[in-house]
C-alpha cells in the first residue's frame, strides 16, 4: 500500500503522532518512554514560548490506516536571525525500518521548509539546541540518561540514504567516582585556593533571582557555540519552572567574581531510571512509581556548564567539576554523564579527559541541501 502523509491538525491525529514510539520501540530494553504530557506541551503553540519565534508542521506517515512514521519540520526564526543562515530543522523523527516511509516524511518536511526561503534541513532537533537533539550513532548498549535521545541503529542508514550528511557530532562522556584520582582533587583544590572566583550552590529560597543570573551567563557563555540560539526570558522561565521540579540544589552552581556571575553548572539526577517504569504517564499512579524508583538513582547528568569570555582557561570549569564530584559522591551517586559536548570543543574535551572522562555515546546532527 502507498504511504500517505497527514498534516496533524486534530487531537486524534496528535495522539497517534505521540504514541507512535511505543510501536517502533516495542521490545527494546533500553528505550525510555517519553512523558506524553511533556511532549504535548512542547508541541503546543500556546504552552511553549518557542512558538513566539518559531513555527512547525507535524507530519504523520500512514500506510493502510496504520501510522508508520512521523516528523516535525521546524522554522526557527531565532536561529536564522542569530546566525544569518537560511537553515530549517527537523525533529521528533520516528520511522519504521523502511526507506520509502523515511523518504516520504523527509520530502514532505522539505516541501514545507523550502518555500520559506530555507535551503538546508538540519537535525534531528526537538525543537532546537536548547531542547533534546542529535541522532544516537554509537552507544546502543545502555539506556539514555535524562533529556538525551535514543533511536534504533537503522535510523542512521535511513537518513544517509535520504541524502543527509554529517554536520556535527555531539559527545557524551562517562565519569565514575573511581575515575577521579586524588591527584586531580589536589590540583583542583590548588586552583580553588589561587582563584578569586567563588563557587556557590543555587539558592532555592531565592531561586528566580538566581535564575535571572543564570540566564545572563547562559546567553553570554554559549554565544559562540555552534548551533547556539539565545533563549528569551519567556523560554528561560518556562524551562526553569520545569527543571525546578527535579532540581537538586547541591548539583547546581553559580561562579561569581565578587557579585558578578561569570559561570554556571547544572547536573540533574538521571530520572530516566524512574521514568522507564511508568510507560509515559504520570497519572494516576505514575508519580508514586517515580518517587519510589528515584531512590534507586545512582547517576547524574551534567547537563550544562559554561564560563563567559575573559574567565575561560582559568580553571573555573575544574572548580565546577570538583564541586559536582564532591557533592555527588556525598549524595551517594556513583557515576555521571557529561553531555552533550561538541566534538571540536577542544578545551572542554581536554578538561573532561583530564578528570578521567571517556566518550561512551556519540550523537550526530545531519544536514541536507534543499531545492
Amino acid at each position: 500500500m502507498p504511504i500517505k502523509i497527514q498534516v496533524i491538525r486534530k487531537s486524534r491525529q496528535l495522539n497517534a503522532f505521540l504514541k507512535l514510539p511505543w510501536q517502533i520501540y516495542r521490545g527494546d530494553p533500553n528505550w525510555v518512554p517519553p512523558l506524553l504530557s511533556d511532549h504535548r506541551k512542547i508541541l503546543h503553540p500556546q504552552q511553549n514560548p518557542f512558538f513566539q519565534h518559531g513555527q512547525i508542521t507535524r507530519l504523520l506517515a500512514v500506510r493502510d490506516g496504520k501510522p508508520v512514521g512521523r516528523i516535525c519540520a521546524i522554522d526557527n526564526r531565532a536561529h536564522i536571525d542569530y546566525w544569518q543562515e537560511p537553515v530549517g530543522f527537523f525533529g521528533f523523527f520516528e520511522c519504521e525500518n523502511n526507506q520509502e516511509t523515511a523518504n516520504a516524511l523527509i520530502n514532505a518536511a522539505a516541501e514545507w521548509l523550502y518555500p520559506r526561503g530555507l535551503n538546508v534541513m538540519r537535525g534531528p532537533m526537538n525543537l532546537s539546541t536548547n531542547d533534546t537533539c542529535g541522532l544516537l550513532v554509537d552507544g546502543y548498549d545502555s539506556p539514555p540518561v535524562f533529556m538525551m535521545t535514543y533511536n534504533p541503529p537503522y535510523y542512521e542508514d535511513l537518513l544517509l540514504k535520504a541524502g543527509f550528511s554529517k554536520s556535527k557530532d555531539l559527545w557524551a562522556y562517562k565519569v565514575t567516582k573511581e575515575d577521579v584520582s586524588e591527584r586531580l582533587m589536589r590540583s583542583a583544590e590548588k586552583i580553588k585556593e589561587r582563584s578569586r572566583v567563588t563557587i556557590r550552590s543555587i539558592n532555592v529560597k531565592h531561586l528566580f533571582e538566581d535564575i535571572e543570573l543564570v540566564r545572563i551567563v547562559y546567553n553570554q557563555a554559549w554565544s559562540k557555540n555552534w548551533g547556539f540560539v539565545p533563549m528569551t526570558a519567556a523560554e528561560f522561565d518556562h524551562t526553569a519552572k520545569d527543571l525546578k521540579q527535579v532540581l537538586d540544589a547541591d548539583l547546581a552552581f553559580l561562579a561569581l567574581d565578587g557579585d558578578r556571575p561569570i559561570g554556571f553548572s547544572l547536573a540533574l539526577p538521571d530520572l530516566n531510571v524512574a521514568l522507564k517504569r511508568i510507560n509515559g504517564r504520570l497519572f494516576p499512579f505514575g508519580i508514586l512509581k517515580v518517587l519510589y524508583h528515584a531512590r534507586k538513582i545512582k547517576n547524574v547528568r551534567v547537563i550544562t556548564m559554561g564560563v563567559i569570555d575573559g574567565y575561560r582557561n582559568r580553571g573555573v570549569d575544574v572548580l565546577f567539576y570538583l564541586a559536582t564530584i564532591e557533592n555527588g559522591i556525598r549524595r551517594g551517586y556513583e557515576w555521571a554523564e557529561l553531555s552533550w559536548i561538541l566534538e571540536d570543543n577542544v578545551p572542554i574535551n581536554k578538561a573532561l579527559e583530564m578528570i578521567g572522562g571517556k566518550v561512551y555515546k556519540t550523537y550526530r546532527i545531519y544536514d541536507k541541501a534543499l531545492g
